[in-house]
């Protein structure tokens, strides 16, 4: 059995679709598959079970990434195409089932919409991200053994969405200090590396025998294995923050002017806290979004630490 599955061009959306990868690696045992993602996110899947081709699809001018595709896949006979972008050319490749997108629905999350997609939307199967002994073993090394670890996510793909620094570095304090949740814990910052500079401010606050600096530059599965390595996840709302979550660790997202009733953190230790704004009315008369700064304000360091404590206590409540 040979299966295509067009996944979509950014990371968050990337990781939330790899649920109902798992459940087709699972229904079909021994399906050969392919893969079609953008290139920020195709670092997600070279250790998914049957891989056949990955095929990176780098945007290009007059949409001719479309056609490369068609390209890589016209000579197959497909037993199952799965396209979440609804990619016209996908319809000119010989299939015997088909599967796109339907509409979103209001106050729907991401998550549900995909499983709809297979049916499955009574039942969305969790994220599922496949890591090699080659990415844990480096992980291991960045993260090694010794006291728990409080894992940051202070970055994010638009400056609205970015608590400050010194809000971050405010609540690490609270949480890794002698009355705090993880009294004594190290600090690993996660970042991409173009992402550095917003990153810095908290890095360089975290002493240096408690930090763990993995603003690096790392592929996603070998930052999926950080994480997993890590006690607990606090982060803006971004694709590290559904990474983390894909590992079952505790997360907690922070959210303000993204919807968390689409994008919360899946997961039975997951949790979202967002501004004392809604979403509805956080965005001021003559809004640029190209010109604003953060919009995350109305998010406290009270709130933030208060939503993390109840999450560490659910975590330990299950854990019990």
């Amino acid at each position: 059995m040979r299966i295509l599955f067009v996944t979509a061009t950014r990371v968050g959306d990337a990781i939330l679709s790899t649920g109902l990868l798992d459940h087709l690696t699972r229904a079909h045992p021994g399906a050969r598959l392919t893969i079609a993602c953008g290139p920020a996110a195709a670092s997600l899947f070279p250790a998914v079970p049957g891989l056949e081709k990955l095929i990176v699809l780098d945007k290009m001018v007059l949409s001719l990434h479309w056609l490369g595709l068609w390209t890589a896949c016209v000579g197959c006979c497909w037993d199952i195409v799965v396209d979440l972008r609804n990619a016209p050319i996908t319809y000119l490749l010989w299939a015997k089932r088909r599967f796109g997108m339907g509409r979103s629905r209001p106050d729907e999350h991401r998550l549900v919409q995909l499983a709809r997609v297979l049916g499955l939307e009574s039942a969305p199967p969790s994220p599922r991200v496949w890591t090699s002994a080659e990415a844990r073993e480096r992980a291991a090394r960045l993260v090694p053994d010794g006291p728990p670890v409080l894992a940051i996510g202070p970055t994010a793909n638009w400056i609205g969405k970015t608590w400050r620094a010194e809000r971050f570095v405010e609540l690490i304090e609270r949480l890794t200090g002698p009355q705090g949740i993880l009294p004594g814990a190290r600090v690993a910052v996660f970042g991409r590396d173009d992402e550095r500079p917003q990153a810095l401010p908290v890095i360089e606050a975290i002493p240096e025998h408690r930090r763990i600096d993995l603003v690096l530059g790392l592929d996603l599965a070998t930052v999926h294995a950080c994480l997993a390595r890590t006690a607990l996840y606090i982060g803006n709302d971004s694709g590290l923050m559904h990474l983390a979550a894909s590992t079952g660790i505790p997360t907690l997202g922070l959210f303000g002017p993204s919807q968390e009733v689409h994008y919360a953190p899946c997961g039975p230790l997951a949790a979202a806290v967002r501004t004392e704004q809604s979403y509805d009315t956080i965005f001021p008369p003559g809004f640029d979004h190209r010109r604003t700064g953060t919009l995350m304000d109305g998010l406290s360091v009270e709130s933030a630490a208060t939503a993390a404590q109840g999450l560490w206590r659910r975590y330990q409540g299950a854990a019990a």
